[in-house]
């Protein structure tokens, strides 16, 4: 009675401006309500207060964002009725309400919708950007699910956490943002793109690149040129209870991206704009001035044997040509985006434009970029919606650029002009002291090439809403793809002169055909919630190209009708298709036991007809024991346990890997001819690889949030080319053989420090580690020697064997530099097996060993936000510890006097050369011409891989311009990839892809850039 007596006494005091009348007489039925109270209970009482007290309230308050700006033109509506007004300028609202239990709903494009209580007659309301409702909802396969519910691994990432740093390309923007995800981003030159393994590497042959999923649209292995600007939410996909309905598509994992969509509310008009200055980082890779080459030269045990040549004189210590300050400059990259949005209850649109351009830091590099996107939503009635849009791309490079090789090899003795100001000529220089060398800039005075690409992206997708349970979805996508390029070699250049000019056109295009026909299911029976999908799916690929080269070329001709000899003619086309059936089954019981079922049945083109089909499936439950009746530590916010398990398949790089074919490149007498070129296998099928995972999710505090993953993928039917005897005139055959294991543990936290009105503080980090190993090859074999998969002759080698890692070296062991002499040695095995020093690189190299992998121990990042008023600040770091690189560039420039055509390497830091007898040192003795071979592929060139890289940091104000009709104007300054920390003495220790495959193998590679950026973001 106390307490309900004081709550009515509380009601009473807040109308204390009444007539004293009117105070009587509502006393009067006040007391009589308390009487009664024995009989009634308090929700009765309560209601009867509010039909007691129902006349009108002022209520005001104010909008703001998140960093505390206020938000005009917010909509403020009482629940239930049409009765609202909206925000002025600064944020601020007035409005009637019948009560104070009143309930007041505010909405804003852009932002979560919010409730709240009138209350007392001042309000200051907090609203979140809608992006951060991915907390509650995430994109997973088919279909959205409650991130409550969810019992798969994955992790998903909203605008902000993506596009902080300055590239077009996606890939690049993940390094270190997503547990279990290892990116190689693509090096310093305009427009490359990074590579992206998802724990660790599932096939020795085929592609380890994930899956993209663009809008629901299945777009294949890279992010499809899409503009980074225009994402919503990225999330990806691990395990296999979140990948297996992909099915043969979703072994190497699955990134799914929703892009930016019309939202309800008023127009609003977003521009952003940055402007990068981009330099080059040579890292630790510290290349040799004129003096520190002549002291080199000058230390030789060998001098006399060039002291007598015309170019060794004293004087040439002080000549120095700075190749790099003549190749390099600082380059500019800006990025500019516009969109448009809004919408209302039947019609909602987005419509952005996208420009990037970028000149490299080495000279003679452009390339630009052009993003268009139109989203449409149309709901002409309560049961059909329309989403019509199409994503246009193009992009273009000039390149004249200055040669990277030569930045790097050209000696500092050697300049590219003579004393009257001229080019020295092509190969040979007499003027030069390598005089067999080419100045690449005299080719540069005429000869480039120039490319262009265009991609249409279109879908026309529809839903049909047959009751509030059951929804039939149609995606249906074209993506038409077109690619032309132009390389010219001037007759007066040494590329171009043997053939008297010469002109290369190259045309491709493709088309893809996507179709998926879905039937939602989505319903809550009491405490039971069922989220089911079933559908067909069709995906078709076709290309063709042609390739001209013609020779006989007037010079500053750039059209193949002038030449004179018509050299060579190319040309193919190529087809493939998928299609599936697929279900996925999501269910909950009162969100504490969840379970989640999947199934897909997929047949591909390129798999022999007795094995064309194959079945995927997976299989997860997941508890919120949080939610239990018995669970009571109220520090706890969350605790899930889950579990899964599932296969998935992958696909071979080869189109055809199944047929037999043959080769029409050999003619006779003017008759074309065929060579067999492959043995059928009607029995290829896919590489299949089964996933078991264990997490846990844990809230602490509402502050802290863990995520804990472990995983034990193995792999089996490795799609590989089994070599065959020469003599039937085919050298191999693809079949499925071998099996690879990969095992890992991930970890993330995010924590929020402090949060409150004016200062917000929250670090970030995550952690993966994967072992990996070959558990079977073929026939019984029990290894087989690959190539690094760099291509470069004689550069390290990979052993494939049972117990190892797929990326193990097999090296020549190195043994050091002996004391006395200062030889190089390796070791070799003697006759009685023991491992033994030698002098004779060719015996040792007989005796080779896995000595080391590429793959890192473990790997991750972190960052931090800082926010306070107005002002923000972020960090963001990666990190890689452990793991071998093979630097075949050393082998160039740090070859101990065997290469005298190319400038040296100054000793990395702790490195020392053997100058006298009894010296520990690092490198043998400088030999002129060294015959030694202590430059020779062996494990002296394997370094460390452990960096941790600064990816960016920035510093941000945030201020509204209400006399300008301006919401917010974000102006920032930001550093990326400002240093590395590292003890690996080349260029970059995170490898740039070569070929399309991550070696680890380090050449003369274009360097990775600093950049220092101004931008702003400006919202209408």
């Amino acid at each position: 009675m106390k307490k309900v007596f004081a709550k009515k006494s509380s009601t009473f005091r807040m109308h204390s401006v009444l007539e004293k009348s009117l105070k009587t007489a509502l006393f009067s039925l006040l007391s009589l309500s308390i009487q009664a109270a024995t009989a009634a209970p308090i929700s009765e009482i309560d209601s009867n207060k509010t039909s007691l007290l129902a006349f009108q309230k002022i209520v005001k308050g104010k909008v703001v964002d998140e960093k505390g700006t206020p938000i005009p033109g917010v909509n403020v509506v009482i629940k239930g009725s049409k009765t609202g007004v909206q925000t002025d300028m600064d944020g601020s609202f007035t409005i009637e309400v019948p009560n104070a239990s009143t309930i007041l709903v505010f909405s804003f494009l852009g932002m979560q919708e919010q409730e709240v209580a009138a209350g007392n007659s001042s309000l200051k309301v907090t609203m979140k950007e809608a992006g951060q409702q991915m907390d509650e909802v995430v994109v997973v396969g088919y279909s959205k699910v409650k991130k409550e519910s969810l019992t798969g691994s994955l992790q998903t990432l909203d605008n902000k956490k993506i596009v902080d740093i300055t590239t077009p390309a996606v890939e690049n923007m993940l390094a270190g943002k997503a547990t279990g995800v290892f990116v190689n981003t693509g090096g310093g030159q305009p427009g490359s793109v990074g590579k992206i393994i998802i724990r660790g590497r599932t096939t020795v042959n085929g592609s380890t690149d994930p899956l993209w999923v663009i809008d629901g649209v299945i777009v294949g292995n890279s992010s499809g040129n899409m503009n980074p600007a225009d994402i919503e939410t990225l999330t990806v996909l691990k395990d296999a209870a979140s990948t297996a309905v992909y099915g043969s598509q979703g072994a190497n994992g699955v990134i799914v991206v929703t892009t930016k969509s019309g939202k309800k509310g008023k127009p609003t008009i977003s521009f952003s704009a940055r402007t990068a200055m981009t330099t080059i980082n040579n890292g630790n890779f510290d290349i040799m001035n004129g003096a520190e080459l002549y002291d080199l030269y000058d230390s030789f045990a060998n001098k006399e044997d060039f002291e007598n040549v015309w170019w060794w004189t004293p004087e040439l210590r002080n000549k120095n040509y700075d190749w790099w300050d003549n190749g390099s400059k600082t380059g500019i990259a800006n990025d500019y985006n516009l969109s448009i949005s809004g919408g209302g209850d039947n019609f909602k649109s987005y419509v952005s434009l996208g420009y990037y351009d970028e000149t490299g830091a080495i000279k003679g590099y452009e390339y630009k970029k052009y993003n268009g996107l139109m989203k449409f939503e149309y709901k002409p009635n309560t049961w059909f919606t329309l989403r019509p849009q199409i994503n246009l791309t193009k992009e273009t490079t000039f390149d004249q650029q200055h040669s990277v090789g030569a930045l790097y090899g050209n000696m500092p003795w050697d300049s590219p002009y003579l004393e009257d100001g001229t080019l020295v000529g092509n190969a040979p220089n007499p003027t030069w002291v390598n005089t067999t060398g080419s100045n690449y800039l005299y080719d540069l005075q005429w000869n480039y090439g120039e490319s262009e690409s265009y991609t249409v992206r279109a879908n026309m997708d529809f839903d049909i809403k047959f009751t509030n349970w059951l929804t039939y979805a149609s995606v249906n996508n074209y993506i038409f793809g077109n690619y032309n390029s132009t390389y010219y070699s001037d007759p007066r250049s040494s590329s171009g002169e043997a053939v008297k000019g010469r002109i290369e056109d190259y045309f491709s295009t493709y088309n893809r055909v996507y179709s998926n026909q879905l039937l939602r299911f989505n319903t809550t029976l009491d405490k039971h919630s069922i989220n089911a999908v079933a559908g067909y799916e069709w995906n078709e690929y076709n290309s063709k190209y042609s390739n001209g080269v013609a020779t006989g070329i007037p010079p500053g001709i750039v059209v193949a009708d002038a030449a004179a000899v018509p050299e060579k003619v190319a040309g193919g086309r190529s087809q493939w298709a998928v299609q599936s059936l697929l279900s996925n089954i999501n269910y909950s019981y009162d969100d504490r036991y969840l379970a989640q079922v999947s199934f897909r049945r997929d047949g591909a083109s390129n798999f022999g007809k007795n094995a064309q089909y194959g079945n995927f499936f997976s299989v997860s439950g997941g508890w919120n024991i949080h939610k239990e009746s018995f669970f009571h530590a109220d520090f706890i916010n969350n605790l899930k346990l889950k579990a899964s398990y599932g296969s998935v398949g992958n696909r071979p790089n080869s189109l055809y890997p199944h047929l037999p074919l043959y080769s029409f490149s050999q003619s006779y007498n003017e008759n074309p001819g065929a060579l067999i070129s492959q043995l059928a296998n009607p029995d290829l099928s896919w590489e299949k690889t089964y996933t078991g995972d264990i997490g846990l999710d844990i809230g602490l505090f509402n502050r802290v949030n863990i995520t804990l993953d472990y995983y034990n993928k193995n792999t089996s039917d490795l799609l590989y080319r089994v070599p065959l005897p020469g003599v039937i005139g085919v050298t191999s055959i693809w079949r499925n053989v071998g099996a690879v294991n990969n095992r890992g543990f991930e970890a993330s936290i995010n924590v929020d420090i402090i949060k409150n009105d004016n200062l917000k503080w929250s670090v970030d980090a995550n952690i993966g580690t994967n072992k990996n190993k070959v558990t079977s090859l073929y026939g019984g074999k029990t290894q087989i020697i690959v190539g690094d998969g760099s291509g470069i002759a004689g550069s390290a080698s990979k052993l494939l064997t049972p117990g190892m890692d797929v990326d193990s070296w097999y090296l020549t062991e190195w043994a050091g530099v002996d004391p006395e002499n200062g030889k190089p040695q390796w070791f070799t095995t003697d006759a009685n097996g023991a491992r033994v020093k030698t002098y004779d690189y060719a015996a040792a190299s007989k005796n080779q060993k896995v000595i080391g992998a590429y793959t890192p121990d473990f790997f991750g990042g972190f960052s931090t936000n800082l926010n306070y008023k107005n002002f923000d600040f972020a960090a963001i770091f990666s990190y890689s510890v452990g793991g071998e690189i093979y630097n075949y560039a050393r082998a160039e420039f740090d070859s101990d006097g065997a290469y005298t055509d190319r400038n040296q390497m100054n000793l990395h830091s702790g490195w020392s050369r053997w100058e006298k007898p009894g010296d520990i040192a690092t490198h043998p003795q400088a030999i002129y011409n060294n015959p030694s071979n202590s430059n020779k592929a062996s494990s002296r060139f394997l370094e460390t891989g452990t960096y941790l890289k600064m990816r960016s940091i920035t510093l941000g104000y945030n201020m509204p311009i209400e006399s300008l009709n301006i919401s917010n104007l974000r102006l920032y300054i930001a550093g990326e990839n400002l240093f590395t920390i590292t003890h690996y003495s080349g260029v970059d220790p995170e490898i740039p892809p070569i070929n399309g495959a991550i070696s680890g193998v380090a050449t003369q590679v274009y360097p990775s850039t600093r950049k220092v950026v101004l931008g702003l973001n400006l919202t209408l």
